[in-house]
């Protein structure tokens, strides 16, 4: 049972509910994090405006998917782990096993896709300070100074999700049940 209400269209606040209706229309469905982010008008609008923002990215669908996976994996929210894995597999059309790899936070059998999750674990792990080699180990796969700064933005973007889901404990939707994911819980930072 979620900590904090999943708004429905009709019981939203009124900037909330416009948001809901294209969530709705967009997904089929209503995803528990949008019911959950409506409790905050200029949250939800701030995810769905950076996840717009995301979408354009010069990283390409995969890529951002394995962002997303490895932050949700690395926060411990096993919503957005589990929404991902569907983008990943239905939209991304990845490999089950490069997905199984990102889920676990484990080397991925892709070798792009793994210096993507490998930088994404840098950038959380260090607050954005990552080393001179973690960067260069990034740049050598391929990627340019712009790639960074979206994997950044992508970090951004799942933080807000992640960190959300981690608050509220919403309850996984029935249409992302075979996705579901049970990693670890999220260490607590240092205080």
């Amino acid at each position: 049972m979620s900590r904090l209400p999943l708004r429905s269209i009709d019981d939203a606040p009124a900037e909330a509910r416009p948001r809901l209706e294209t969530a709705q229309q967009n997904n089929g469905f209503l995803p528990n994090l949008v019911r959950l982010l409506a409790n905050a008008p200029v949250a939800l609008e701030t995810y769905q405006t950076v996840s717009a923002i995301n979408g354009r990215a010069s990283l390409s669908l995969a890529e951002r998917e394995a962002v997303q996976i490895t932050a949700a994996a690395t926060h411990g929210c096993g919503f957005c782990v589990a929404g991902h894995t569907a983008i990943a597999e239905k939209k991304a059309k990845l490999d089950p096993a490069v997905i199984g790899a990102l889920r676990d936070t484990a080397a991925v059998p892709d070798a792009r896709l793994d210096a993507v999750a490998r930088f994404t674990k840098a950038v959380i792990a260090s607050r954005g300070a990552v080393s001179d080699a973690d960067l260069a180990d990034f740049k050598a796969a391929g990627f340019d100074d712009q790639a960074a700064l979206e994997v950044v933005l992508g970090v951004s973007l799942a933080t807000l999700c992640n960190f959300a889901n981690n608050l509220g404990q919403p309850a996984l939707n029935p249409e992302l049940a075979a996705y579901e994911w049970k990693g670890a819980v999220a260490p607590a930072a240092v205080q």
